[in-house]
């Protein structure tokens, strides 16, 4: 049944479960340093704090945001803006491999840059709820041929991972890969690095979840008993990037983890007591304008926090979250191939600020996880 028929524009329906391709094991890889890259977006939500100030604050803040102009790098070939209410944001992180991402990264790949997880955050009409969906990193696809923000130019590759978009381009091939894939402008572009997202756990206090097993994993340094747990950052690092820890080895599965810290996260930021502590709402608002990049709209601290402003009323329980359709590829299990069908049934409500059908996301490849839940 479509969501058209039950449901309102602006009223996400919950993520679906999937029915097919779970519980496939794939083979293990080289250790990953992952970060969180919804995070940037709850970052930004600390720099309406951090905003307020004034002076040689307001001026060390708004020199710390590193910002790109799509406009001028991608050209006029993007797709035409909705204007219907709604706001895309792409979210992104970033391993540069250098400084102290280096130093949690092991010291390997030094000067390369990955990005291993993504997500499309659809704020709908009305600001007061939104859906995410979550790109796979494995997934094969077609990227465009694409000039990075220092004017190289890369040509066109075929069936390619996904995250190859960022680590041969930047954000530019990634914005343009995204936009390319679904049609879809993105109308904001927010990413942070692994070692600014550890800090800016350590800065909040910590992140409460609850872990419903045991979780041990030598390759992303994490071990956790079953139960209740305020994760500082270096183990909030290691949940959102365990694979073999919990489930079933997967991306996909770790992306359901991905999922529900984000919710944890942002409930955190709801409740955190910040306006009694001014030290705190400075180093909080100093990490998070350091950890990010953004487009050029959103680059300096005053459109910044008017961009959050206007997110405020969206809290945890608001958000509907999904993984884009995928199938596992029959040639190498490691690898998931586009649902194509179904990839448009979410792209098409996304463009027209509707809930994504739960159609979309039946019978397509979820991976397995479970194990952790939000306060």
């Amino acid at each position: 049944m479509s969501a058209e028929s039950t449901s309102q524009p602006g009223t996400p329906e919950p993520a679906g479960t999937g029915s097919g391709g779970r519980g496939r094991r794939r083979k293990a890889r080289s250790t990953r340093r992952k970060a969180l890259l919804a995070v940037a977006w709850t970052a930004a939500g600390i720099v309406v704090l951090g905003g307020t100030g004034a002076g040689y604050l307001y001026f060390k803040l708004n020199g710390n945001i590193t910002s790109i102009d799509f406009d001028q790098v991608l050209g006029s070939g993007r797709p035409t803006k909705i204007d219907n209410g709604s706001e895309n944001i792409l979210v992104l992180g970033s391993d540069s491999r250098s400084g102290s991402n280096r130093k949690l990264g092991g010291g390997a790949d030094v000067g390369s840059a990955r990005s291993d997880t993504a997500m499309i955050i659809h704020v709908y009409r009305g600001h007061k709820r939104a859906g995410v969906v979550s790109i796979p990193r494995d997934t094969l696809i077609d990227r465009p041929a694409c000039t990075d923000s220092h004017g190289t130019t890369h040509p066109a590759a075929t069936a390619v991972m996904f995250n190859s978009a960022y680590s041969t381009g930047g954000a530019a091939c990634a914005v343009k890969t995204v936009e390319t894939m679904t049609a879809i402008r993105m109308d904001h572009y927010l990413e942070v690095d692994f070692a600014g997202f550890q800090k800016l756990i350590d800065d909040l206090g910590g992140v409460e979840v609850t872990t419903t097993r045991n979780i041990d994993d030598p390759q992303s340094h994490l071990r956790l008993e079953a139960g209740p747990h305020t994760l500082d950052g270096r183990q909030a690092l290691g949940l959102v990037r365990t694979r073999h820890g919990v489930g079933d080895g997967s991306d996909l599965g770790r992306i359901q983890l991905q999922q529900a810290f984000v919710k944890a996260l942002i409930s955190r930021v709801e409740h955190v007591g910040l306006l009694g502590n001014p030290k705190k709402l400075y180093d909080l608002a100093d990490t998070a304008t350091k950890a990010v990049t953004t487009d050029s709209d959103l680059g300096t601290v005053n459109s910044l926090a008017d961009f959050v402003n206007g997110l405020k009323g969206i809290g945890s329980s608001h958000m509907s979250m999904v993984t884009m359709p995928v199938r596992y590829d029959a040639a190498d299990l490691n690898r998931v191939l586009p649902q194509q069908a179904k990839d448009r049934l979410v792209w098409d409500a996304l463009k027209h600020d509707r809930p994504i059908p739960k159609a979309a996301t039946k019978g397509t490849a979820t991976g397995e996880a479970g194990g952790v839940v939000a306060p």
